[in-house]
C-alpha cells in the first residue's frame, strides 16, 4: 500500500471523484477541489505532498495554480493533466514549476508511476537536506572526544546497539553529551540515511508537547490553523531522540507507551490512525528507577524505554579527556573568531584539569569559548578562564595545586600560620596539629633557604619560641 497526501483539482466532478476514489484505494490520503481557488483554500489545511491538477479550469488555470504553489514554503509537487491537443500549455506548466504532466484521458497506471517517482524525488530531497544539516550541525558524531576508559565503554555500547532496532535509554548529568551519543547511534545504524529528529520534552507544556510528538488536525485547539505533522511522523524511517523524558506528564506517558507497543498513533483532534517506522532513543538526567518507585513514572513505560541502558560519565570522572576536549573546543572557536590561538599555558591546563566541572562538557565548552574571545595572543592564559574555574585568591607564595609537592604545601601552611599567630611556634603547632619541635626543625631548614622564602612571614629572620613557650 502507498501512503502520502494528494490533492486532486478538476472542474469535472465525475473525473475528480473517480480519480480520488482510485487513489484512496491505493492507500493515499486524498482531498478534492473543484477549481484552483478552492484548491488554495484546502492546501493550507490539508498540506498535501502532491497536487494533481487539470490545466484548463475556469477562473485561475492550472499554470497560475502551479506558480502560486511553487511560491509557498516547502511547496508540494504539482502534476498537471492536459488534453492531448494542449501539450504546449503543459510545457508552459513545466516551466512554471510543475513536476510532471499527463495527457487526458488519464491512464491511471501511468499516474501511479508518476506519483511514485515524485514521492521518491521528495524523499531524496529530504535526505539531502538532512545531510546538509548534519554537515553544519555541531552535534556530529565526530564531535565525541574521549580516550578515557569510561568513554571507551560508551563507544563499545554504541557500536553494539547501533545496528539493532532496540530502544535506548541514555542517562547522565546535564551537559555530558547524551544528544551526541544518540546521534552517533543513529549515524552508525541502518537508519543513517533517514531523519534524526530531536525534541526537548521539558521545554514544552503538556498540550504543546502532545502536538509536537503526534501532530494535530486543523481546529483541534486554539491556534491550530492548519494540520501539522508531529515529530513521530517527521522521523518516519529514522530516529526520534526524546531528551529529558523524565519530565513528561502521565497522560503523555500513556500515549508514548502505546506507540512503543503498537507503532501507531492519532493526531491531536484526529481519528485516523497513523503508522510509522521510528526508532526511539530517550535521555534523562533523573533517576527513573526512583521516579517509578515514587509513582511519578510508569513502570511499563520505563521498561519499554530501558531496553538498552547507557550511562554517560560526568567529566570529573574522565579528567584524562579534558586536554583533548579543551583543544577540540579551542580549535573550533579560534577558527570561528578568526584568532591565531593554538595552545594553553601550562597553568591554564592545570586549572582546567583540577576543576570539577559541575556543568560537564557543556560548561567546559563555554569556558573555552569565553577564553578564546578574551585572549589577544596565541596562548590562553589562566586569567582568561571564568572566575569559578580560577582559584578564588592566590596569595603571594601560595603553591599551585595540582602541581605542587607536599613539601611546598607544608612549607606554605607553616609560614602562613606563623604569620597569623605573630610568629608563635607553640600556637602555630596547636593550630596545625603538629609538634613545636617539628616547626622548629622546619624553620631551621627554611632559614637556610634564600631569604625571600622566609620573608613571606616577616621582614626579619624568624626566631623560634623556646620549646614550651605559650
Amino acid at each position: 500500500m502507498r501512503s502520502g497526501r494528494v490533492l486532486v483539482v478538476d472542474d469535472e466532478v465525475n473525473a475528480r471523484t473517480a480519480l480520488a476514489e482510485l487513489l484512496r484505494d491505493e492507500g493515499f490520503e486524498v482531498e478534492t477541489a473543484a477549481d484552483a481557488f478552492k484548491a488554495l483554500g484546502k492546501y493550507e489545511s490539508f498540506t498535501p505532498h502532491v497536487v494533481v491538477t487539470d490545466l484548463k479550469m475556469p477562473g485561475m488555470d492550472g499554470i497560475d495554480l502551479v506558480k502560486k504553489i511553487r511560491g509557498m514554503e516547502d511547496a508540494a509537487a504539482v502534476v498537471v493533466m492536459t488534453a492531448f491537443g494542449a501539450v504546449s500549455s503543459a510545457v508552459d506548466a513545466m516551466r512554471a514549476g510543475a513536476a510532471e504532466y499527463l495527457t487526458k484521458p488519464l491512464n491511471f497506471d501511468e499516474l501511479l508511476v508518476v506519483l511514485d517517482k515524485v514521492f521518491d524525488q521528495q524523499a531524496l530531497r529530504r535526505e539531502t537536506r538532512q545531510l546538509r544539516l548534519r554537515v553544519r550541525d555541531r552535534v556530529a558524531p565526530s564531535n565525541i572526544v574521549g580516550v578515557s576508559p569510561p568513554m571507551q565503554r560508551v563507544f563499545e555500547v554504541v557500536d553494539q546497539v547501533a545496528p539493532s532496532r532496540a530502544t535506548v535509554m541514555i542517562t547522565g548529568e546535564s551537559g555530558t553529551g547524551k544528544e551526541l551519543v544518540a546521534n552517533a547511534i543513529h549515524q552508525r545504524s541502518p537508519r543513517a540515511s533517514g531523519p534524526f529528529i530531536k525534541l526537548h520534552c521539558a521545554a514544552l507544556a503538556e498540550s504543546l508537547l502532545e502536538s509536537e510528538l503526534f501532530g494535530h488536525e486543523k481546529g483541534s485547539f486554539t491556534g491550530a490553523m492548519a494540520r501539522k505533522d508531529g515529530r513521530f511522523q517527521l522521523a518516519d524511517g529514522g530516529t526520534l531522540f526524546l531528551d529529558e523524558i523524565g519530565e513528561i506528564s502521565p497522560s503523555i506517558q500513556v500515549k508514548l507507551l502505546r506507540f512503543l507497543q503498537e507503532h501507531e498513533f492519532e493526531r491531536v483532534g484526529g481519528t485516523q490512525t497513523v503508522r510509522v517506522d521510528v526508532r526511539v532513543i530517550a535521555a534523562t538526567n533523573r533517576n527513573l528507577t526512583e521516579e517509578v518507585a515514587k509513582g511519578r513514572f510508569r513502570e511499563d513505560l520505563f521498561y519499554r524505554l530501558n531496553v538498552v541502558a547507557l550511562e554517560m560519565p560526568p567529566l570529573r570522572e574522565r579528567r584524562t579527556d579534558i586536554p583533548a576536549l579543551a583543544k577540540f573546543f579551542l580549535d573550533r572557536y579560534a577558527k570561528e573568531n578568526a584568532k591565531p590561538i593554538d595552545s594553553f599555558e601550562p597553568e591554564t591546563m592545570e586549572l582546567l584539569i583540577a576543576y570539577d566541572w559541575p556543568g560537564n562538557v557543556r560548561e567546559l565548552e563555554n569556558a573555552i569559548e569565553r577564553a578564546v574571545v578574551l585572549t589577544n595572543g596565541t596562548t590562553i592564559e589562566a586569567r582568561s578562564l571564568p572566575p569559578n574555574v580560577r582559584p578564588r585568591h592566590t596569595p603571594a607564595g601560595m603553591p599551585l595545586i595540582p602541581g605542587a609537592t607536599l613539601e611546598d604545601i607544608e612549607k606554605y601552611a607553616i609560614l602562613e600560620t606563623l604569620k597569623a599567630t605573630g610568629g608563635s611556634t607553640s600556637k602555630a603547632a596547636e593550630l596545625l596539629g603538629i609538634s613545636v619541635r617539628t616547626i622548629q626543625y622546619r624553620l631551621h631548614q627554611y632559614n637556610e633557604a634564600p631569604r625571600s622564602d622566609v620573608d613571606v612571614v616577616r621582614k626579619e629572620p624568624l626566631r623560634p619560641d623556646p620549646i614550651g613557650e605559650s
